[in-house]
């Protein structure tokens, strides 16, 4: 069976790695990465060479982002990278059994709807869940609406893709979050390598941060960084703050030029990550106080490693979260709070609801049983 598999950022790579791992061990498999989007980027870390490390072929390259990051910029790359994947569908569709596509970013949205006239069979991974504070919750369902295979997270998920979808097919799958595979299958660092490789000291206490713009409400981003660059100085004083930059959003280089400038103001205290890689993203999980930020792997993963996450504002607003996760606005007084209530509670241990165990043998099994 031929699948190719469309990869747009660090982030969708690092779940589908343990997925990728098995499809290039199993000879029933013809197996097509194609990279385009933030992988492509100098700027964001060039990390199509994350893949190549890793030991796998990037057969195809489509760039088709733009440096710029404004809202007329983003749609602009959105066309862009709907043109560029028009070419390639139109000479290359009939190559591919199925095309794996996965999440919700604007670049995946674009690059799905290109191939939709021409009829590729796209398989979604991660539909069916809610982040009210993005416009990535519409491309996720869009992407969804376009898709014939879709591999959720949970049943309650498949229940919305089904609605989406108006239909009781079999085609929606329970397969738990891919990226959770990954924990048991990727050797975590230990405090002294992890130092060794990203010269940044675990042993400290330290908040593993993420924070990216909304793009719901782009207005308001610049309060949130203010909010940001007024509470970071202060949290230092405390802790180590390790801060891995953001993606490629609207807005994303406020944010990047603020955090540039604290880390340049606080460099014993504040460490900036470009991109650290699964491994290294864990590792630092594993020994991180918390997480604070509005990222997807707080919610997803962090329950994992029976971390807290303060979890800001409404860029994940609706999405399913465990125990662990206490939402906040991003006001500087009102996260403060959150984690005084944290460190007032000790440890916290906490099921993961994203897990399902044996997500990439269920992927696979489904796969082969669309032959």
């Amino acid at each position: 069976m031929r699948i190719a598999i469309l990869t747009s950022s660090r982030a969708d790579y690092g779940i589908y790695k343990p997925l990728i791992k098995a499809l290039y061990a199993d000879d029933f498999f013809k197996v097509t990465i194609i990279a385009f989007g933030t992988h492509l980027s100098p700027y964001h870390g060039e990390t199509v060479n994350n893949i190549i490390r890793d030991g796998y072929t990037v057969d195809y390259r489509i760039s088709s982002l733009l440096l710029t990051d404004d809202d007329a910029s983003v749609s602009a790359s959105m066309g862009l990278t709907t043109i560029r994947f028009a070419e390639f569908w139109k000479e290359h569709a009939k190559d591919f059994d199925w095309v794996l596509c996965l999440g919700d970013r604007f670049e995946m949205f674009a690059a799905v709807m290109a191939g939709l006239s021409i009829g590729v069979k796209f398989a979604h991974i991660h539909g069916g869940e809610t982040t009210l504070g993005a416009i990535d919750n519409v491309f996720r369902h869009s992407i969804t609406l376009a898709s014939r295979l879709h591999f959720v997270a949970t049943t309650a998920f498949a229940d919305r893709v089904r609605s989406l979808l108006d239909t009781q097919a079999g085609d929606v799958v329970v397969t738990g979050a891919l990226s959770l595979d990954n924990i048991a299958d990727i050797p975590l660092s230990d405090t002294e390598s992890f130092k060794e490789k990203w010269n940044i000291d675990l042993t400290i206490p330290s908040i593993l941060i993420t924070v990216h713009p909304e793009t719901a409400d782009a207005a308001q981003n610049e309060s949130h960084i203010r909010e940001i660059e007024a509470l970071l100085p202060e949290l230092q004083e405390k802790y180590q703050l390790v801060i891995t930059m953001p993606n490629a959003d609207t807005n994303g280089s406020l944010f990047r030029a603020a955090f540039t400038a604290l880390g340049n103001k606080y460099p014993q205290r504040i460490k900036l990550i470009e991109n650290f890689g699964t491994q290294g993203y864990f590792s630092c999980m594993q020994h991180a106080k918390l997480l604070l930020g509005n990222t997807s792997s707080g919610i997803i993963e962090a329950a994992s490693f029976n971390k807290y996450v303060i979890n800001l504002g409404d860029r994940q607003k609706g999405r399913l979260a465990g125990d662990n996760v206490i939402h906040v606005p991003i006001e500087k007084a009102a996260i403060l709070s959150a984690l005084a209530k944290i460190e007032a509670a000790g440890d916290v241990k906490v099921t993961n609801p994203y897990y399902n165990g044996g997500a990439v043998e269920t992927i696979v099994n489904s796969f082969k049983g669309k032959l």
